[in-house]
């Protein structure tokens, strides 16, 4: 069954994930939007405003000229009208209609801007379409062009879209004002803009000197000070509208209310950053693409304030430093980190061409702001953004010991990262659900595992692919069958209410661990089992074999005799030939040809799966939007309580 978000069900299910203090807090919202409908406040005004934060002197002279050249490429792509958003190639960039999607042709609504639909597809169209652009994260790149080039051409267009948005999208109507996330990754982006374009003779009366954009500064600063996210929805969300408004009420700090705001954010970025992260540095959602956003965001929100001269607190930065060392622990040899949970490709802040390297990227600033350990993954590509956030963000010893060997096992995120021999990386999944009581950005995954061999997936993730509007779609990517790991009687191990919400997470528990014996020359092993299934327990051992180069899944179900489905997926290089209960796996690694053998558990039944749709099966999604077609071999039949079933993968030379 598919569940609408919106549909009176899935509030109703949403309300029950929800604590009294959080009710109110929704209720006190209801209030006020009501009241915002007719009693807009008129601005502040604001005399003698100027921009002073700056980049330091010589700060783009630090920017590698092959990241440089990337970035001019993207912008003069960008200039000629050409941009890729969630797999839908755009050729209107020139001049966008800020309100339309490509995708299915529709124009969202007009209108107060709470009462747009914007969940709804068939009224508003694909909202992450609409929405994406108006982050103004193609015009950061555009002024970052500027920054490098001095061609004035960059600046003017990025005038010129900047005006056009706010002359359409007055404060408080139409979609644009719907979502806290949005405003607060946009002003991070005008902030960057701002600074980038500050050669340019007509910056400052673009922003400061003009009142149309004071206008859209302040009443974007005012509604995330009055509608922050709450409760069960305190993620990734809390910390864009956070760092959002703490970086403009740092760079533009011309308001009575600016040193309130500062404030504000300031804490409540502190206190979510440290509530949204384990103590080991991984991101409580479990989905590695937020916890590469939480940090750019982070990282952002800090190099304001210190440009600012406006204190942090202390325990933003060790997050921060933490976060560093757990992603550039749990990356394979290619710097690719897991394919775990949901995955939008959101980016805080984005100043970089096509070509560059994200997680790279981040290591590379980690580096620059906290200093690399040892054991750290050499970083071998460039980019523009680290040498920006590394001109102002200001340095600072570590105050806490950090790892001194890379580590393995993350307990309080139960994620293990088993290595062996020419690049196996095997992950392991024996943690929570997901965040907090809805979960929203966790898939039903439960002892999933994911193996790369020298970077390229062979049981792979594969991935999240859509989120509004596709509900058959969303519900196959972050199901059971959608992941390397068993389902009992065909349902999920955790329970769905809608596409961003579970009403009953599945609980695991890791058992025993050794994830290092691969890497020493002898044998990795990992066990957990998870209760997800009432009267039933998933009991899973992976064990890593370092001289045999031998990966092997033991899996056993206890309780009653249940019908079975055990599924692997293959990344989309690889070719797969089935026979029987063994399948023969070849792929191609820089020119040179690869294969293994994967011996599948003779008790079931093997099927291989790929490009089907109806129900989906056998895909995988590289990035938010786009799908291509990949082989799943599903095994079906029945535990019963006393049975393994064993599975052997074997890399070959």
């Amino acid at each position: 069954m598919t569940v609408s978000a919106g549909s009176a069900g899935w509030y109703l299910r949403r309300l029950s994930r929800m604590g009294p203090r959080e009710v109110g807090g929704r209720v006190g919202d209801a209030v006020r939007r009501r009241r915002w409908r007719s009693a807009r406040p008129d601005r502040p005004r604001v005399t003698g405003a100027r921009f002073t934060a700056v980049l330091p002197e010589g700060t783009i002279d630090a920017v590698p000229p092959d990241a440089a050249k990337r970035l001019v490429a993207e912008a003069d792509r960008l200039m000629a009208g050409h941009a890729e958003f969630f797999g839908v190639v755009r050729d209107d960039l020139a001049d966008p209609d800020w309100w339309y999607d490509p995708k299915t042709g529709r124009r969202a609504p007009q209108g107060y801007a709470f009462d747009v639909p914007y969940r709804n597809e068939d009224t508003v169209g694909d909202i992450k379409q609409i929405w994406e652009p108006s982050r103004h994260q193609y015009l950061t790149v555009l002024a970052a062009a500027y920054a490098v080039t001095g061609d004035e051409r960059y600046a003017q267009r990025v005038a010129e879209h900047l005006r056009s948005w706010w002359a359409v999208n007055a404060p408080l109507r139409g979609v644009h004002w719907t979502s806290g996330i949005e405003l607060g990754i946009r002003l991070l982006s005008w902030v960057w803009i701002r600074r980038l374009l500050d050669g340019w003779p007509g910056a400052a009366g673009l922003f400061e000197g003009n009142p149309v954009a004071l206008d859209q500064i302040w009443h974007h600063q005012r509604w995330l000070a009055a509608f922050p996210s709450r409760g069960s929805s305190a993620n990734n969300h809390v910390i864009a509208e956070a760092a959002g408004q703490a970086a403009a009420a740092c760079a533009f700090g011309w308001f009575p209310s600016s040193e309130r705001w500062r404030a504000e954010a300031l804490r409540s970025l502190e206190r979510h950053l440290r509530s949204n992260t384990f103590g080991s540095g991984l991101n409580r959602e479990l989905a590695t693409e937020y916890h590469g956003l939480v940090l750019e965001l982070g990282l952002a929100a800090v190099a304001e304030a210190d440009a600012a001269c406006v204190p942090v607190p202390a325990s933003v930065r060790l997050v921060l430093l933490r976060m560093t060392d757990a992603l550039a622990a749990v990356v394979d040899d290619r710097l690719r980190p897991p394919r775990q949970g949901d995955a939008d490709d959101g980016h805080g802040l984005v100043v970089d061409g096509a070509g560059t390297d994200r997680w790279g990227s981040l290591l590379a600033t980690g580096e620059a702001v906290f200093g690399r350990l040892a054991w750290w993954p050499v970083v071998t590509g460039t980019d523009v953004r680290t040498p920006l956030l590394a001109a102002l963000v200001r340095p600072t010893a570590p105050v806490v010991s950090r790892p001194a060997g890379r580590p393995a096992h993350f307990a309080d995120a139960g994620l293990t990262i088993l290595r062996g021999p020419e690049g196996i990386w095997c992950r392991c999944d024996g943690g929570p659900h997901g965040f907090l009581s809805i979960a929203a950005h966790a898939h039903a995954d439960a002892l999933s595992v994911e193996v790369r061999h020298d970077g390229v997936d062979v049981l792979a993730d594969p991935g999240t692919f859509c989120y509004h509007g596709q509900p058959e779609w969303r519900q196959y990517f972050r199901s059971t069958l959608g992941h390397n790991t068993l389902q009992l009687d065909g349902v999920d191990q955790s329970v769905s209410g809608g596409p961003f919400l579970w009403t009953r997470h599945a609980r695991s528990r890791v058992l025993a661990v050794d994830a290092l014996g691969a890497s020493h020359g002898g044998t990795a092993h990992w066990c957990a089992e998870h209760y997800g299934y009432r009267r039933s327990v998933h009991h899973r051992r992976v064990e890593l074999t370092a001289a045999s180069r031998e990966l092997k899944v033991i899996d056993k179900v206890r309780g009653p005799r249940r019908a079975v489905r055990l599924a692997f997926h293959l990344g989309p290089a690889i070719t797969a030939e089935l026979v029987g209960n063994r399948a023969q796996l070849t792929w191609a690694r820089d020119g040179e040809d690869r294969s293994a053998a994967l011996d599948l558990p003779g008790q079931l039944r093997w099927r291989a799966h790929r490009g089907e749709s109806d129900p989906p099966l056998g895909w995988y999604s590289a990035g938010f939007g786009r799908r291509e077609p990949a082989t799943t071999l599903v095994g079906t039949g029945f535990a019963d309580g006393v049975e393994e079933f064993t599975t052997v993968l074997g890399f070959r030379g």
